[in-house]
């Protein structure tokens, strides 16, 4: 049959007596009798140390305790008591468990004043704290961060610090209002440019050429090639303030910026060239290709906008869930399509000659959209329809709720990050405000001290002439 474990905190009022060593430590104001048997299985600790210390040398026992009332031959300790019962796990159950609400920063400092390694703290608990470990690190990155771009490098030359601000200029809008003029400035440029590509696909506002072609209006042109002077302005000026340009123009965000200005230098030399060069077919087919991939400016936006750059990584971080979602859709897409071309066979009028084109009517089912263009038109089609549709729901429901986790989690953490990185700017200039006002209190103590002597010595010496 079982038994009862002993348990962890003795009655310390009651009358029972114990011929094994036994300490009375106190935490915080709470009282505990621990044993030094047990105490003793972790030898290398503070309270197997005090377990084995001699109670008539108080140089040992100020060393291992704040206090020590021997009146009562009771330890006294200014930590946390919750803290101390996590602490005290180590010695009945052989590893420690931090509990929820406790700081793991505080919770290890709690375990180095103990003298316990943390190799005891189990498993569970060792994520959390590396979790922590990984945050403050990226805090104290952030933190330098701010600092250099405060302070700047004292021996870098007149070039490197004007390379320097005008890389905060273009990239930095937090660092001072003429950046966040140019962001706002160059914002404003990015929804121009889209808005006026936009209207100039409207027949109404184009004009004809002398050939009787389509063009855009004057007017937007125009417009366009101020926008596109500032994108380039903008791309030069980042491009030569770069501290590596392989890396600045290898960059994703920077090959769009490239890609969003490239057609319409393209086209202006192929217009140069003549009209010859134009009126060629795979040039005029050229032309168009690039004339498209202006909308790769509308990616521009995500520069400006920390919540895109957020889903970009939240994206990035969600690879698996993506990769499942993509691989249930192929799975139903391959089975529907199959199911749906052999149940249609029967049917004199149907619509899905092969299973490759039935590809398409299994993506716009599972997909919930249903364009309507093809349909099963037998009822084990139709049946086949219903159950592809119930799975693409399914499908696609699975994978997006850890997405969204993703989005929340990086999204929450990077304010976080932000906030701490802030308000540790904040308390190291107050810190070194106050160390400034303590050496100035010094050194005007030291001063009146200085003036005090010299009065005193004058003093005395009027006392010598007189005498």
């Amino acid at each position: 049959m079982w038994e009862l474990p002993r348990m962890r905190y003795v009655d310390c009022n009651s009358s029972e007596g114990s011929e094994e060593t036994e300490i009375a430590v106190n935490i915080g104001g709470v009282k505990h009798v621990l044993y030094g048997d047990l105490l003793n299985r972790y030898p290398e600790t503070r309270l197997a140390e005090l377990a084995n210390s001699s109670m008539d040398c108080a140089q040992d026992l100020s060393v291992l305790c704040d206090d020590y009332d021997a009146s009562k031959q009771e330890f006294y300790f200014d930590r946390d008591p919750e803290v101390f019962r996590c602490i005290m796990e180590l010695y009945y159950c052989g590893e420690i468990h931090m509990k929820r609400g406790i700081c793991p920063m505080c919770f290890m400092r709690e375990m180095d004043f103990w003298g316990i390694d943390a190799d005891y703290l189990d498993e569970c608990c060792q994520g959390s704290l590396n979790e922590v470990e990984t945050e403050l690190a990226e805090i104290a990155e952030k933190v330098k961060t701010i600092l250099n771009d405060l302070e700047g490098d004292a021996t870098a030359t007149r070039g490197q610090r004007c390379q320097v601000f005008l890389w905060k200029l273009m990239e930095k809008p937090e660092s001072s209002l003429a950046a966040h003029i140019i962001a706002m400035v160059s914002f404003v440029f990015i929804l121009l440019s889209s808005v006026v590509m936009c209207m100039g696909t409207i027949p109404e506002l184009q004009v004809q050429d002398p050939e009787g072609r389509h063009v855009e209006h004057p007017t937007l042109e125009s417009i366009e090639t101020a926008c596109i002077i500032w994108f380039t302005m903008e791309y030069i000026l980042r491009l030569v303030s770069s501290s590596n340009k392989l890396r600045f123009v290898l960059s994703f965000m920077n090959i769009i910026d490239f890609m969003a200005i490239m057609p319409f230098y393209v086209v202006l030399i192929l217009t140069l060239l003549g009209t010859s060069v134009m009126e060629l077919a795979n040039v005029q087919q050229a032309v168009q290709s690039l004339r498209i991939m202006r909308t790769a400016r509308i990616f521009k936006l995500a520069r400006h906008s920390s919540g895109l750059q957020t889903l970009t990584y939240a994206l990035k971080s969600s690879f698996k869930e993506l990769g499942m979602l993509l691989m249930y859709m192929v799975m139903g897409i391959f089975l529907f399509s199959a199911l749906g071309y052999t149940m249609e066979q029967s049917h004199p009028e149907t619509m899905f000659t092969s299973i490759p084109q039935s590809f398409w009517w299994a993506i716009i089912t599972m997909t919930t959209v249903g364009y309507g263009d093809i349909y099963p038109k037998t009822t084990l089609g139709r049946c086949n329809a219903a159950v592809s549709f119930l799975c693409g729901v399914i499908a696609i429901a699975l994978p997006i709720q850890p997405i969204i986790n993703n989005f929340v989690i990086f999204y929450s953490k990077q304010r976080v990050l932000e906030t701490a990185a802030k308000h540790e700017i904040e308390l190291m200039a107050l810190r070194a405000k106050e160390e400034a006002c303590k050496c100035h209190n010094a050194e005007k103590k030291a001063s009146q001290r200085t003036r005090g002597s010299a009065g005193i010595s004058s003093v005395w010496d009027s006392a010598a002439v007189s005498e």
